[in-house]
Parts: structure tokens; sequence; C-alpha cells
């Protein structure tokens, strides 16, 4: 099953100060370069970088990577922005897996896993909403069905998609995931260095 992958790297990152947090470093490369590697590794389908802040820079960034850069000009409108320039390039696809380019602990098998778990609730439930949670908390990537691309596009909210989730709660299927990543993400100077702090512990064991 192909999905479409929306991964979200519009924002001008105000809470970090001067720096674009999306290229400062991680692991060997940028913070989204690490959170792409996973997506690459996770070969769930067409990956689409949305763009916007400092969108020459961060294209820059991405040149050689197996993905398509999009421009997202209203992106300081928010996040609902961003994940409609995603879908409205997309080509036709099962579902959407909206991604946050400042969480790059997520392993490419948890991508995986998502995937197969929207692959397998689109048998039964062709309206079905896929997000992961750890410890009871839900976290990110949210994985939508493809019968949700016009509620998407037509969100009016600048935040994100929740609205849709909270409007179809009967068709969310919670996926268990064994690890936090899928709660951090680096939103602060402090977010981040704890990321690189898990991520050089990671790299010792």
């Amino acid at each position: 099953m192909q999905m479409a992958v929306i991964l979200l790297a519009a924002g001008a990152s105000q809470r970090m100060g001067a720096s674009n947090k999306l290229l400062l470093p991680f692991g060997g490369q940028t913070l989204l370069g690490a959170t792409l590697s996973q997506l690459e590794a996770a070969d769930v389908g067409e990956i689409l970088v949305v763009v916007g802040h400092e969108a020459a820079l961060v294209s820059e960034a991405l040149q050689g990577r197996r993905c398509q850069i999009v421009e997202n000009p209203h992106y300081r409108q928010g996040l609902t922005s961003s994940i409609q320039a995603g879908i409205a390039q997309a080509a036709p696809a099962a579902g959407y897996m909206i991604c946050l380019a400042d969480m790059p602990l997520i392993p490419a098998a948890v991508y995986r896993l998502l995937a197969g778990a929207l692959a397998c609730a689109l048998v039964t439930d062709p309206a079905c909403i896929v997000q992961p949670v750890f410890e009871g908390r839900r976290g990110h990537p949210v994985l939508f069905s493809a019968a949700y691309r016009q509620a998407l596009l037509d969100l009016d909210t600048p935040d994100g998609a929740r609205p849709v989730v909270q409007a179809h709660v009967q068709h969310l299927l919670t996926v268990q995931v064994s690890t936090d990543a899928v709660l951090l993400d680096a939103d602060t100077p402090e977010g981040y260095a704890a990321l690189v702090e898990r991520a050089a512990a990671n790299y010792k064991t």
C-alpha cells in the first residue's frame, strides 16, 4: 500500500531563537536530515517535504535526498497550511502520514508499524485514522485514510489536523509503541539538547 508521507518542515521555529532548528547538527547530519533518513529507510511511500521559512536554505539541505520538495508560501498561517500544501501536491495514495521534521529519534520500524496498521485497518474501515501511543500518551505521526483528503484540505484552523481526529474519533486506531520517540520533538533549545543527548546515549549502547 502506497502512502503519501507529508514531512512538515516549513515553520519558523521561533522558540529556538535565531537558529533554524531543522538545520542544526544531529548525528552527523541535520535535524531534518536525520528525520528524513528514518522515513527513507521506512520506505512506506512518496515523501513530500513541505518547506516555507528559509525555504531556499532548507531545500538546499535536501538536495540528493529521496523526496519531493513542496514550497508553502502561506507557512506563516500555521501548521495546517503546510499539511494542505503537501496533500494538494501528493499523488493519489491510500493514506497520508503527517510527520513532524523535528522528531529525529522515531525509528524507521515505527513508521513501518504504523503504515502497516493503517493498511490492515483500511480493510474493515475505509475511514480509519492511526496514531501511536506510548504509555497512554498520543504522539506523532498521525496517519489518515485518503477518505479525509477533502476534510484536511478544508480545515480552517491553523494548528494542525487535531480537529479532524476529534470529529472522527470513532475511527481512531491507537497503536502501542515501545519508544517515547513519538513524543519527543525539538521545539525549544532544551528539547533539542535532550534529543542530542539521547541520540548520543543510543549510539554508545
